[in-house]
């Protein structure tokens, strides 16, 4: 009992009420979370910022956690102790997770020491909070749900962020034509150095006639679609025969005419991570490993923010053009 009684605190962004941005609170009272069995405690480096953990703070999200919670899920740091069971980890070991149980925006997290991983060397702790969501996302969209095989092609509707970086790197490493858009000159060039064969720019007016010129007759089999209520109509006539849009993103409503998906019997199919089996995510960490240890695995940290201005952050994923990387908070 006289344990509990010093137990230290930390830093750590906590939302009351769902809302704006300026429901999350930084607060320097909150109990460093003691893990249980099967439970690791890291010492937060950084963490990633994904697009959803905003739907969930504005509770608009179909998923809502009970208030008040700690937002974000990839975390990267350094083990600090370990609960009951855990053998996998020791204190000191560099590691990221995909998802926390306590929360990342925080200077200490528990999470589940099966949905910890250990994070090699030659990747530093910002890299290693773009891993977990983006990637699994990516390699979910591209093989579990897309069925994506070598010599196929694929389109990143949205390439230059987190998710649509790391489908151009996963996709040109398992053998397929990659074809990246972007907003910006920047953009564009980043998703060329990373696996990219073509790139372009969804703000030029005629970039669904070059994207056409390029496939030619035959279409695109598969493209990945960050942002569906505004392109999902497009991408429909983009598609090949028995083509497939995988929508990852979306922020509204859209309209389409169902007769495109006839005309070429393709299919619209929906990913969550969320819903992942056990034996998927397994799946999805070895791919995700032996990429890091192949060397082709290797995130683009985008801008980074103190955990003062994770309210800038939260709002500048949604609002600022041109996504280029992974947005990651520093502890």
């Amino acid at each position: 009992v006289a344990m509990a009684a010093t137990r230290s605190v930390m830093r750590a962004v906590r939302v009351f009420e769902f809302g704006g941005p300026e429901v999350l609170k930084l607060q320097s009272d909150v109990l460093v979370p003691v893990p249980k069995e099967n439970q690791v405690l890291i010492k937060v480096h950084a963490c990633g910022v994904n697009p959803v953990e905003t739907y969930i703070r504005s509770g608009t999200y179909a998923r809502k956690p009970a208030l008040p919670y700690t937002p974000g899920s990839d975390v990267a740091g350094v083990i600090e102790s370990v609960g009951e069971h855990v053998t996998a980890f020791k204190k000191g070991d560099r590691v990221f997770t995909l998802e926390t149980l306590s929360g990342g925006y925080a200077e200490y997290a528990v999470a589940a020491a099966n949905r910890v991983f250990p994070l090699p060397d030659k990747l530093d702790f910002r890299q290693g909070a773009a891993i977990g969501v983006p990637y699994f996302t990516a390699y979910r969209a591209l093989f579990q749900k897309g069925c994506a095989k070598a010599g196929e092609s694929v389109l990143v509707h949205g390439a230059s962020g987190g998710v649509g970086l790391a489908t151009c790197q996963i996709a040109r490493a398992c053998g397929l034509k990659v074809l990246g858009t972007a907003g910006t000159e920047e953009g564009m060039n980043m998703i060329l150095r990373n696996g990219a064969h073509q790139a372009f720019n969804h703000r030029d007016p005629n970039y669904t006639e070059r994207i056409k010129a390029c496939t030619g007759p035959g279409g695109v089999d598969i493209i990945i679609e960050m942002l569906s209520n505004v392109n999902l109509d497009a991408d429909l006539q983009l598609l090949s025969c028995a083509g497939r849009v995988m929508v990852v993103g979306c922020r509204g409503r859209i309209e389409i005419n169902p007769r495109d998906t006839m005309s070429k019997e393709s299919s619209i199919i929906g990913v969550s991570l969320f819903l992942a089996t056990e034996e998927e995510r397994r799946e999805c960490a070895t791919a995700v490993l032996d990429g890091i240890e192949a060397g082709w695995l290797k995130p683009v940290v985008g801008l980074e923010y103190p955990l003062e201005k994770v309210a800038k952050a939260h709002e500048d994923i949604i609002c600022s053009s041109g996504a280029r990387g992974k947005m990651v908070l520093l502890l």
